[in-house]
């Protein structure tokens, strides 16, 4: 008995090995997102039968994941017809991609321009799940710049795009993201104080950017300024980041100037509407 036993448990690990494959793929999930490739080509929908042919799958694992992402609505079946159909949440996931993708791309003659005034390197970036994520970058052409790899996360309360989205939140989101994240001290100068923060959002609502001074790297400051969306609800962010030696106590009014009015510009491009504009 102990030996069965010992022989299941061997099994179902085995099991779950296969279920992988050598580049650590979960093959189901790989499946399913096949089977939404497959039927996001035709419009007319796709019958059980010849989607799983089509994907080289059984015609009863094709169905299984049919059912699991229909319960999610990614797909969806019409009865009467007996086809298969993208789902209303395959919609929703894509409109979200290309809202951010749309900012970008309207962004970046606006970021080119900002760059060439101030001339220090552009970031583009978006709050998501509490943190700042750096959609995308204009560089200076100085030799000494800021680098921000397109994708990469920072904290909001230690960085100038973060407070300039914090500052345009309202007191309960800003108090959710700090529970979730903490106020973690990256440098000596960053605002580790719940107290502290929220007298530097209130200055930068009255100001109407935000300066990171060597917060979030010792050695690089960033003034940041809000893109909003069409509901005056904060979309993204733009900020001016340069080295210390650069971007002088005497440069911060006129650059805090220059990302406001390109923030600005952004959100019209893009159908927005600033608060009080």
């Amino acid at each position: 008995m102990a030996r069965r036993k010992q022989g299941l448990r061997v099994q179902k690990g085995e099991t779950a090995a296969k279920s992988l494959d050598k580049g650590g793929v979960v093959q189901s999930i790989d499946r399913a997102m096949g089977l939404l490739e497959i039927l996001g080509e035709d419009d007319e929908g796709y019958r059980l039968v010849d989607l799983a042919q089509s994907a080289g799958l059984p015609p009863s694992t094709t169905h299984r994941l049919l059912t699991t992402l229909e319960k999610r609505q990614f797909v969806q079946f019409d009865r009467e017809s007996g086809l298969w159909h993208v789902g209303v949440q395959c919609f929703a996931v894509g409109a979200n991609f290309v809202r951010r993708r749309n900012v970008v791309i309207q962004a970046r003659p606006f970021m080119r321009q900002l760059r060439d005034l101030a001339g220090e390197t552009v970031n583009l970036g978006v709050a998501d799940q509490g943190e700042v994520v750096f959609l995308t970058q204009v560089e200076s052409r100085e030799l000494m710049r800021a680098i921000a790899r397109p994708g990469g996360r920072s904290l909001m309360h230690c960085s100038g795009l973060g407070k300039a989205l914090l500052a345009a939140m309202s007191e309960r989101e800003v108090s959710e993201i700090l529970h979730q994240h903490g106020m973690r001290r990256m440098t000596a100068h960053s605002i580790v104080r719940p107290a502290k923060l929220h007298e530097a959002l209130e200055a930068i609502r009255e100001q109407g950017y935000a300066f990171d001074d060597e917060e979030n790297a010792v050695g690089l400051r960033c003034v940041a300024a809000v893109i909003y969306d069409e509901y005056s609800n904060p979309l993204a962010g733009v900020s001016i980041a340069g080295p210390t030696a650069r971007v002088s106590d005497r440069r911060i009014a006129d650059l805090g100037k220059l990302v406001m009015r390109s923030a600005l510009d952004i959100t019209t491009a893009l159908g927005g509407r600033a608060p009080g504009h």
